[in-house]
């Protein structure tokens, strides 16, 4: 499973990429919203989850959500803003434009992992039961 982090800084890119590794997911990086389109050209039937700024130059964030929920080939791709922007109009912009997930910088690397496993639909408290699981016990 491939997650995007498309993000203009270097060092949150780096942050992301080793959040997403310690999760065992593998991580693809764009620094900018043109390159994220040619990474998601190249392989979008393998990336499960996109991490996006909305602040970057060149086309921005937001501009990149709307034309990934327009584009029925990247419309079902979660997508979930990591951003310093974090004025309610914007947020409530984004979820309403599509982004499934919202996260405002500084995060710690523990609310990122929980935002992705949210977004990848995977419920923490769910995965604690399953690896506590003795398959020796399960009937089959």
């Amino acid at each position: 499973m491939k997650i995007l982090t498309v993000d203009d800084s270097r060092m949150i890119r780096l942050i992301i990429t080793n959040t997403i590794r310690s999760l065992g997911y593998e991580a693809l990086e764009a620094p900018n919203a043109d390159r994220a389109l040619e990474v998601l050209k190249e392989s979008h039937a393998e990336i499960s989850l996109i991490l996006l700024d909305w602040n970057m130059p060149g086309m921005n964030g937001f501009e990149l959500l709307k034309i990934l929920k327009s584009d029925p080939q990247y419309s079902n791709i979660p997508v979930m803003m990591v951003t310093t922007e974090g004025e309610r109009k914007n947020v409530v912009l984004a979820i309403q434009t599509g982004a499934d997930n919202y996260l405002t910088k500084p995060f710690s690397p523990e609310d990122l992992s929980t935002k992705i496993l949210e977004c990848l639909g995977i419920n923490l408290e769910m995965e604690e039961e399953i690896d506590d699981l003795d398959l020796d016990d399960l009937d089959f």
